[in-house]
């Protein structure tokens, strides 16, 4: 995988499919080249082709797209994207690749990267990317992608799911989710949180974070949870019970708890422990302050809290984290 101290960008390929979603195609085009090092180098390349020569490529909405590459891009990526299609053939009926786009896979490396937005899910499925593996795609078509493709795993109440060197996504606006930890995953929390900023979309929203809330804006007549959660954000290094989160919205605990998870998708505890980890990630990117100062100044208490929340939520300690991203900085 290409790094900032690398000759060259990452490149990502995103594979354009006839009746693909022009918004979707565009996400990993709008984060990707945003990300960039300290030195305002470019961390990817991104690039879209088709599943034939270069030209247009049919949309779902009223104009086509031309297309400058042809399969044979794929045989570059280090990534490959594959955003939804609504033209997806035989593939959508009864799971199987069409000689088209079976030949245009067959250029994809052993060692690339895969991620699908949405649909797209169907082609990574259908060429034996996912077998034995969890996935997801866009609740509404959860079931019947599963009795598809029995052989996966299907879980379809989170944004996206991150398999190592396979990643998958719900619909639409998961792809901005998807392709910010991406860049999180490669670069760490400080350059994703840039492109967001830039992008103009929430720096993070966990994975594993329900994909449908049945109440997404909302009633104005009722009283929300904004403003306990912008209380807590500044003082994340104190300890917070439920009942302070509740106390400042003037609601019950059992209430305010209710509210927050139709407003937020998560329950307080696991938004909570969310931002102390997200602001690690910040500290021990940026600062060389000792272990366990980052630990107090998120809330953690202990350093061995921390550990256990980076492994569970991460994968890693914090020491090996900031090695990670701290040489990253400083290339």
């Amino acid at each position: 995988m290409a790094s900032s101290g690398e000759s060259r960008p990452h490149r990502v390929v995103v594979l354009a499919l006839d009746g693909l979603l022009p918004f979707e195609l565009g996400i990993p085009h709008r984060i990707f080249t945003r990300a960039r090092d300290e030195h305002g180098r470019a961390l990817y390349e991104v690039v879209t082709c088709s599943v034939r020569p270069p030209g247009p490529v049919v949309t779902d909405a009223d104009f086509t797209v031309h297309v400058p590459h042809g399969p044979e891009a794929l045989a570059t990526a280090d990534t490959v994207i594959v955003p939804a299609s609504y033209e997806l053939g035989p593939l959508y009926d009864d799971g199987t690749l069409t000689p088209e786009l079976a030949a245009a896979l067959a250029h994809v490396r052993p060692d690339t990267r895969l991620a699908s937005i949405c649909t797209g899910v169907y082609v990574l499925a259908a060429a034996g990317y996912l077998d034995g593996r969890p996935a997801t795609t866009h609740w509404s078509d959860a079931d019947r992608f599963q009795g598809m493709f029995p052989a996966i795993r299907v879980d379809p109440d989170v944004l996206f799911i991150d398999d190592g060197d396979v990643l998958t996504s719900a619909g639409v606006a998961a792809g901005l989710d998807l392709c910010l930890h991406i860049v999180r995953r490669d670069h760490g929390a400080a350059v994703a949180n840039e492109v967001a900023r830039r992008t103009v979309v929430p720096p993070h929203r966990d994975g594993g974070q329900a994909q449908y809330i049945h109440r997404p804006v909302p009633d104005p007549q009722l009283a929300t949870t904004t403003a306990a959660r912008t209380w807590a954000l500044a003082r994340l290094h104190e300890p917070i019970q439920l009942r302070d989160l509740a106390a400042r919205e003037a609601m019950s605990v059992r209430t305010f708890t209710r509210r927050f998870r139709e407003e937020v998708g998560i329950s307080p505890g696991q938004w909570l422990t969310q931002q102390r980890v997200e602001l690690a990630r910040r500290l021990l990117e940026s600062t060389d302050l000792p272990i366990d100062r980052v630990a107090r100044d998120c809330g953690f208490g202990t350093a061995q809290s921390m550990r256990q929340h980076l492994q569970q939520n991460l994968g890693v300690t914090p020491t090996a984290y900031r090695r990670t991203f701290r040489a990253a900085v400083r290339t």
